[in-house]
C-alpha cells in the first residue's frame, strides 16, 4: 500500500507540474501569443458557450414545467394527487438515470454527441407530455425530459470547461447555473398565460437552437485529443482560439497532460471510501444532502399551489419568486471569489431556516385561524426569503466545492456519486411534498427548517474553504484535517 501511495503522489506532482507550468506560460507567454489570445480571439468560445448553455436553460424549463401547470393538468386529465405527484417526482428519477450513464456516454460520442442524444431524448418527452391523455404517457414523457435534464447536467459544464482558457473559465462556467435559473423563471413566468400543452412545447425551442448551433461549433479540443484524434485536436483548438494565434504551446501542454493523466490509478466505487478520500466524500456528498433535503425542489415544483394554499395569487407570487431567483443568483455568482465559499453557504442557510419559519407560522395561524389577513404576506416573504437564500449561496456553492475537493484521480467517480445523491434528494423531496403538506403544512415547513439548521452545523464543523487556493493546497489541508 505504501508504494502505491508513493506511485500516486509521484504521479500527481507529474501532473501538477504541467498544469502550473501551463498557467504560467499561457497567462505570461513567452512571445506574445497568449496575452493577444485573450484580448480580441474570444468570439467562438463565447459563442460555443452560448450554444451549450442552451442545454443549462432547458434543464431549467424541465425542472419548472410542474410548478404553474399543476391545478390545469389534474383538472384536465383528473388525475389524483398521487398519480401528479409520481409526475412530478419523476423528473428526477430519469435526471439519476441520466446522471449515471452521462460520463460513458459524453466519453463514448463526444461532448457535442452527448448534447445531441440528450437533445434527441428531451424532445420525444415533450412531445409525449403535449400529445398525453392520461398519466401514464405524462409520466414517460417526464421521465425523458428527466433523462436529457440529467445528461445536460453533466456534460454543458464540462464542455465549457474543456473549451475555456484559464482567465475566461471561471465567468463561464457560471453561466451555466445563471441559465438553469432562467429557464425556471421563464417557465414560471409564461405558464402563468399559457396551457400547459402549449408550455410543453416551448421546450423545444432551446433544443432547436442547440441543435443547429452544434453544426457551427467544434467538438472539445480535450476529448479530441483524448480520443487519440490529433489532427481534428488542433483543428478544433484553433478555430477556438482564432486562426491567427500560436497554438502550439497549448498543444503540447493538454497533450502532456492528457498522458500523464492515464499513468493515475482509477479506482473504483467502492475505494472512495479508503480512508485518504473519506473526508473529501463527506463533504461532496454531504454538501449534496444539505441541498436537497432542505427541501428545495418540493417548493420550486409547487411553488404555485403554496401561494394559492396561502390565500396569495399564484401568478404574481410565481413571477416574484422567477425574478429574484435570476437576481439572486447572478449576484451570487458575482460575490463567491470575493465572500468565499463558506461565509455564503452559511448566509444562505441561514436564510433558509429563517424563510421556513416564517412560511410554517402562516400555515400554523392559517390553520388554527388566527389573524387571517396577515397569512398570506408571512406566506410569501417566507417563501420569498427561502429562495433568494437559496440562489444566494445553497444552490450553487455545493457544486463548486465538489469540484475543488475532489483528488483529480477521483474526481470522475467522486462527482457522479455526489450528483447522484443530489438527484436521489431531488426525487425524494419532490415525491413526498404534496403528502408532507396534506399531512401538516406548518410541520412540513418546520421539518425543512431543522434540516436546514443542521446543515448550517455541518458546513462549521465540516466543511473547508477553499477561497484564493490553488487545488493542490485544498488537497493538502483535507488530508492534514
Amino acid at each position: 500500500m505504501a508504494i502505491k501511495e508513493d506511485v500516486e503522489s509521484s504521479v500527481q506532482e507529474q501532473t501538477r507540474e504541467p498544469l502550473m507550468q501551463g498557467e504560467k506560460n499561457l497567462a505570461h507567454g513567452e512571445d506574445g501569443s497568449s496575452q493577444k489570445s485573450s484580448q480580441g480571439h474570444h468570439w467562438m468560445i463565447y459563442f460555443s458557450t452560448f450554444v451549450a448553455v442552451c442545454g443549462s436553460y432547458e434543464f431549467g424549463a424541465c425542472a419548472g414545467y410542474s410548478s404553474p401547470t399543476q391545478s390545469a393538468i389534474r383538472e384536465d386529465l383528473s388525475l389524483s394527487l398521487a398519480e401528479y405527484s409520481v409526475f412530478g417526482s419523476i423528473l428526477t428519477i430519469g435526471a439519476m438515470i441520466g446522471a449515471i450513464t452521462s460520463g460513458p456516454i459524453a466519453d463514448f460520442v463526444g461532448r457535442k454527441g452527448a448534447m445531441r442524444v440528450s437533445a434527441a431524448v428531451c424532445t420525444a418527452g415533450w412531445l409525449a407530455i403535449y400529445f398525453a391523455e392520461g398519466a401514464l404517457a405524462l409520466d414517460i414523457g417526464r421521465l425523458a425530459t428527466g433523462y436529457g435534464m440529467g445528461l445536460f447536467s453533466y456534460v454543458v459544464p464540462v464542455f465549457i470547461a474543456e473549451i475555456a482558457p484559464k482567465d475566461l473559465r471561471g465567468a463561464l462556467t457560471t453561466i451555466n447555473q445563471f441559465m438553469i435559473c432562467a429557464g425556471v423563471s421563464v417557465s414560471f413566468i409564461i405558464g402563468t398565460i399559457l396551457t400547459w400543452r402549449a408550455l410543453a412545447l416551448t421546450g423545444l425551442i432551446p433544443i432547436v437552437v442547440l441543435l443547429l448551433g452544434l453544426f457551427l461549433i467544434p467538438e472539445s479540443p480535450r476529448w479530441l485529443a483524448k480520443t487519440g484524434r490529433e489532427k481534428e485536436f488542433e483543428a478544433a483548438l484553433q478555430k477556438l482560439r482564432g486562426k491567427d494565434v500560436d497554438i502550439s504551446q497549448e498543444a503540447a501542454e493538454i497533450q502532456d497532460y492528457i498522458a500523464t493523466l492515464e499513468l493515475l490509478p482509477k479506482p473504483t466505487y467502492l475505494e472512495l471510501f479508503q480512508k485518504r478520500y473519506s473526508r473529501s466524500v463527506i463533504i461532496g456528498v454531504g454538501l449534496m444532502v444539505c441541498q436537497q433535503f432542505g427541501g428545495i425542489n418540493g417548493i420550486c415544483f409547487y411553488t404555485g399551489e403554496i401561494f394559492e394554499s396561502a390565500g396569495f395569487s399564484s401568478s404574481i407570487g410565481t413571477i416574484t419568486y422567477a425574478c429574484l431567483q435570476v437576481v439572486v443568483t447572478g449576484l451570487g455568482a458575482a460575490f463567491i471569489d470575493r465572500a468565499g465559499r463558506k461565509p455564503l453557504l452559511l448566509v444562505s442557510a441561514s436564510g433558509l431556516v429563517l424563510g421556513c419559519m416564517l412560511a410554517a407560522i402562516a400555515f400554523y395561524m392559517k390553520a388554527h385561524e388566527l389573524a387571517l389577513q396577515a397569512v398570506p404576506i408571512l406566506a410569501v416573504t417566507g417563501i420569498l426569503l427561502y429562495i433568494g437564500s437559496f440562489s444566494a449561496g445553497m444552490g450553487a456553492v455545493p457544486w463548486v466545492v465538489m469540484s475543488e475537493i475532489f483528488p483529480i484521480n477521483i474526481k470522475g467517480r467522486g462527482g457522479s456519486l455526489a450528483t447522484l445523491v443530489n438527484w436521489f434528494g431531488a426525487w425524494l423531496c419532490s415525491y413526498t411534498f404534496n403528502f408532507l403538506m396534506s399531512w401538516s403544512s406548518y410541520g412540513t415547513f418546520i421539518l425543512y427548517g431543522a434540516i436546514n439548521a443542521l446543515a448550517i452545523v455541518f458546513v462549521v464543523t465540516v466543511v473547508p474553504e477553499t477561497k484564493g487556493r490553488t487545488l493542490e493546497q485544498i488537497q493538502a489541508a483535507i488530508n492534514a484535517a
